[in-house]
This record gives structure tokens, sequence and C-alpha cells, in this order.
């Protein structure tokens, strides 16, 4: 069962909120309503809400600070921001703040559901991973190489390499993944390499990249955006992360897929 919060100070947008989540996830989901931005963030924070649908602008206390106060005391929390307000600088304080989607109103119900199914997959993820983590640290056994994976702690590494596959476009690092198990960023590190025999940080980034690689095969998209739905907050980092992976610049690498698509068309 998950704990589902939705904050908006219209009165019609959170009855219609609220039904569809209703109606779709009836048996999954709890809900709680608040309708201004101070309440939403004591009612999370009372509540232990897993998931907040934010709206952005409300009177008083706005959704972008409600969320930047309930992260700071539930780093677990998930936020999916709903809002009209579809301006730039809005998307870029909602992906820096760690937000798992951002709809506009007004809102179809087939998006909305797919961003609420994604934020509960990765609280499910997260779960998962919070389960098998105590077993797995208390493991002090001596193992052989070859069966390192049938462990209680290759199984957690293998259940971490799960979670960053499907949540690489997040903030992600070795503190954060460390945070929901529990265990030094470093004593992750470690038992990572030891495992999976491939660095956090390096996997990270070759799930990253490939990612990239896919997305900037469309001509449209800019390279800001590409790196903003990997998970670089940076696009100048990101360019240079692409570039040593790739050994091309995002440019570049995009012309070569533009010839390429050239010569095997009919």
């Amino acid at each position: 069962m998950y704990k589902i919060l939705i904050a908006d100070d219209e009165a019609m947008e959170r009855e219609v909120l609220t039904d569809l989540v209703a109606r779709r996830f009836e048996h999954e989901v709890e809900i709680h309503t608040a309708d201004n931005g101070r309440k939403a963030v004591d009612t999370a924070l009372l509540w232990g809400t897993d998931l907040i649908l934010m709206d952005i602008e409300m009177p008083g206390v706005n959704g972008l600070e409600a969320a930047r106060t309930v992260l700071a005391q539930l780093p677990g929390c998930k936020v999916v921001f709903v809002t009209a307000y579809g301006l730039f600088q809005y998307a870029y304080e909602a992906m820096r703040l760690g937000a798992c989607g951002y709809i506009l109103k007004p809102v179809v119900p087939d998006e909305a559901e797919a961003a609420i199914r994604r934020a509960l997959a990765q609280i499910e993820a997260e779960r998962k991973l919070t389960a098998l983590a105590p077993a797995a640290v208390e493991q002090t056994a001596e193992e052989e190489d070859d069966g390192l994976l049938n462990t209680q702690m290759g199984q957690l590494m293998a259940q971490v390499k799960k979670y960053l596959r499907e949540n690489y476009m997040y903030e992600l690092s070795l503190d954060s993944v460390g945070d929901i198990l529990h265990i030094s960023p470093a004593y992750l590190s470690t038992q990572f390499k030891k495992y999976l025999h491939v660095g956090f940080l390096d996997y990270l980034t070759e799930v990253r990249i490939q990612a990239a690689c896919e997305l900037l095969t469309d001509p449209l998209r800019p390279t800001a955006e590409v790196a903003g739905m990997v998970g670089y907050e940076d696009a100048s980092y990101f360019a240079r992360a692409f570039k040593k992976k790739t050994g091309l610049t995002p440019t570049q690498y995009r012309r070569e897929a533009a010839r390429r698509q050239k010569e095997i068309a009919p």
C-alpha cells in the first residue's frame, strides 16, 4: 500500500486528481489531500507520505518550497509536480529537486497514470533494496569468486545494478543509494565492484551515455535537454563525460548518427 498526498489550492483540481488516483489505483493506495503548501508539508511529514502530487503555484508556501522542505526531512518521499505553468525554470528546478515527473494541466489521465506508476515503481525498487540490505550486510562468510552472485550480498548488488538501469535519469550517487541501503558509500562502492566487476560510477555513467546516444538521434532535441533527461544537471559536464566514453562530442555523435541514417535509408 502506498500513501499518496495530493496538494493543490484549487478544489476542482484536487477532486479530479483524487478521483483519477482512486479509480486507477483502487487497491494500491491511501489518499490524503492538502489545499496549500504549508498543509502539504505538515501532512506529508506527519503521515509519512510515499508520493506527493504537488501543484507548483500555491499561495504562501509554493510547491517547490514545500517539496524542498519535505525532502529534507523525508528523503524517501517522491514528488510529481502538477502545474499549468509549463515554464523551463520550473521544470529545471523540479528536476534539480529530484522530481519523479512533471505533468502539465489540464491533466491527461493516461499521462498522469503513467507518471504515478513510474514513481511507484521507483518506490518499490527502493523498498526491495532496503529489504535485501540487512541480511546481506550481516553476511560475513568468505565466498568463492564463482559463487558470489548466489550470496545475499551478490543478490543485493545485482538489485542495485537493476535499480541504476531503471532510475539513471534521477539524481543518483553512491551517497544516495547508500542512504537507501543504510550502508556507507565507500562500502557500497567496494561491494559493487567486488560482486559485479565494474565500478558503481563507471556503470552508472555507461548506462546514462547509452541512453543519451539514443536521445541524440532526435535532431530537434537540444543537447542540454538530453543531459537533463539522463541525469546530468550540468550540460558541460555531460559533454565531457560523453566524449570520454564515446570519443565524440554530443554534436559530433548527432552528425554521425544522421549520416548513418542517410546511408541506410532506401
